[in-house]
């Protein structure tokens, strides 16, 4: 199983729900059945690592953020079996670059969708880039309890 992370720069949102995700797998012993990675829409921080502030939001939680920022593909859109969109936004950039492929489409998906508590008529996962750090905070909360929840529908799917 191939899971790709989106935001708009590949520096906040995405590269800590792939850090998040990743560190669940490993706890959860399954770390060789998952494959995860994260990219952007956008082309702004290609090239950059995770923003300082997500860094050390990340690292209070034991988490390490290693990703480069890269901007998402169509290959991508092929390679990978989900791809996770933090936003609307994001996840409307995402569906035009799949075009009308079906089987493009059908593997797009809002990452929060897999929180059993989120409000659904508010899945987007806050972007913190222009708050404080109570915005990273947040933003670490919805990634956690979307990451738990998709780790528990690959279990139930028999994928991890």
């Amino acid at each position: 199983m191939r899971v790709l992370f989106v935001c708009l720069g590949n520096i906040c949102r995405s590269p800590a729900a792939e850090g998040v995700m990743r560190q669940l797998l490993v706890e959860a012993g399954l770390d060789h059945a998952v494959v995860v990675d994260s990219a952007g829409v956008g082309t702004w921080h290609i090239g950059q690592r995770a923003d300082a502030r997500s860094r050390a939001a990340a690292a209070r939680r034991g988490i390490e953020l290693t990703s480069v920022a890269r901007q998402v593909t169509e290959a991508d859109l092929d390679d990978f079996d989900l791809v996770l969109a933090a936003d609307v936004k994001n996840r409307g950039a995402l569906l035009q670059l799949a075009g009308a492929d079906p089987d493009r489409r059908r593997k797009i998906k809002l990452l929060r969708e897999f929180d059993p508590n989120a409000d659904p008529d508010d899945l987007d996962i806050a972007d913190p880039y222009y708050g404080g750090q109570r915005g990273f905070d947040v933003m670490f909360g919805q990634i956690d309890e979307a990451c738990r929840g998709l780790l528990d529908k690959l279990r139930a799917d028999g994928v991890a």
